[in-house]
């Protein structure tokens, strides 16, 4: 079960005023279907925990910023949600919305109340409710998931935040322990949710205070302007043709967008996998810390971009819109991943959802190509009219090669084809494609 409601509480807040709840009537009866022996089993939760409901919600600072906190007592009655813990949770995100806050949620739930039947279950449209009209009004949101997350719970305000941390250990999924099917209890856990792309990050009991200090800092301190395009960190000489241009993007030692990154960056932290079971390890999606402010970033590795990758873009560029983040793109693959898998991802649909996410967004996008720019693949990463380009990266309409086996042109006619191409920056430059190169 892990700390109760209120140790966890103080450990990872700088300070916590709790918010008295509405009147509660009880029902009567034994509650809303007149459950037998139901008021019993509240008052022994109570004078077990010293609560009197489910959940603890007030307005909090944690690490220096203010915030609205919604804490789960699994203790009482396995952290479940009735009709009192969904009005106190409700109240605590109506007055987030009417402070401007960000909402920070540390789940820990068997799911619904069985007491409560289905009046209980019915509170998730409350709590699907109260997330999306947060979401709306662009408070970020951001969930801890402790052991155990599941049911609604976690298909509401964990599922449901921007962020997903969970405890490493930590069982997490839709269904609970005593009704899921046999077979495979590995998927129950917080690492396989990480693994798919469902959980943004694990991390360990200590570790919850700073890392939901950095991730608060980050999603409430955007810049107020476009992002700067990076300086070149590899050759700063002409390609002399379109072919070296070719070679010199393809070369190991051409840096990478991690060294993009760690140099562009006082620090950042990552999102991971498209909230679909996808994960692109090829992709790198995340909000960084530049001068005293937050940009978020989608960076293409340097592999064919798979399906999940593309929509982990889309996916970061409409978080950051919505929270008013600028966005930092780099471009650098071959181009998309072209293989029966990917095609049967829906490869298409999510290079059209990246497409559509930037050509959308309020928020101003810069984009660099750092190495490659293959075909489609890497124009979806790329801004229209906000595209920089490294000396040592080229952008085509597709490869020289693939070029070439179009046309019904020999091996030997690929240099040749790829000057006729006009991929060196230089060119693609000069054909209105980038505005400059990017300068050391």
């Amino acid at each position: 079960m892990g700390e109760s409601a209120r140790a966890l509480i103080t450990s990872v807040t700088d300070r916590f005023t709790e918010w008295s709840p509405a009147a509660e009537g009880a029902s009567a009866g034994d509650g809303p279907i007149g459950w037998l022996g139901y008021d019993d089993a509240r008052s022994r939760a109570a004078r077990r925990t010293g609560e009197s409901e489910s959940v603890v919600c007030g307005g909090a600072v944690l690490d220096g910023v203010e915030a609205v906190l919604v804490t789960f007592e699994f203790g009482f009655l396995g952290g479940s949600i009735g009709e009192a813990t969904a009005a106190r949770i409700a109240t605590a995100f109506q007055r987030a919305r009417q402070r401007r806050l960000p909402v920070v949620s540390l789940v820990a739930t068997g799911g619904s109340r069985m007491q409560e039947g289905m009046r209980a279950l019915t509170q998730l449209h409350v709590l699907a409710r109260e997330v999306a009209a947060t979401r709306a009004a662009g408070l970020p949101q951001i969930a801890v998931l402790r052991d155990p997350t599941t049911g609604g719970g976690w298909a509401t305000l964990g599922a449901g935040a921007d962020v997903v941390l969970a405890l490493r250990g930590a069982q997490v999924g839709f269904a609970g322990s005593r009704v899921r099917p046999e077979g495979d209890p590995d998927a129950y856990t917080a690492e396989a949710h990480r693994d798919t792309g469902q959980v943004d990050q694990l991390v360990d009991p200590a570790e919850v205070r700073t890392t939901l200090g950095r991730w608060l800092r980050l999603l409430t301190t955007p810049a107020g302007r476009a992002a700067d395009p990076p300086r070149a960190l590899g050759t700063s000489t002409v390609s002399p043709t379109g072919w070296d241009a070719v070679v010199r993007a393809r070369s190991p030692q051409r840096p990478r967008a991690q060294r993009y990154l760690d140099d562009y960056f006082a620090w950042r932290e990552p999102i991971r996998g498209d909230r679909a079971g996808g994960v692109d390890d090829g992709v790198e999606c995340g909000f960084g810390w530049r001068d005293g402010v937050t940009i978020a970033y989608a960076a293409q590795l340097g592999t064919p971009t798979r399906p999940a990758g593309f929509r982990t873009a889309a996916r970061l560029v409409r978080t950051a819109d919505r929270l008013g983040v600028p966005v930092l793109t780099l471009v650098d693959t071959p181009g998309a991943a072209a293989d029966g898998a990917a095609e049967r991802a829906g490869v298409g649909p999510a290079i059209a959802e990246l497409f559509e996410a930037i050509a959308s967004a309020r928020v101003p996008v810069t984009s660099a190509l750092i190495g490659e720019g293959g075909s489609g693949g890497a124009l979806a990463f790329a801004a229209p009219g906000h595209l920089w380009v490294a000396p040592d990266s080229y952008f085509s309409v597709t490869s020289p090669e693939a070029a070439a086996a179009i046309l019904k042109r020999s091996a030997d006619e690929i240099p040749v084809t790829a000057d006729e191409l006009r991929l060196r920056p230089s060119d693609v430059v000069q054909l209105g494609i980038a505005r400059s190169v990017l300068r050391h």
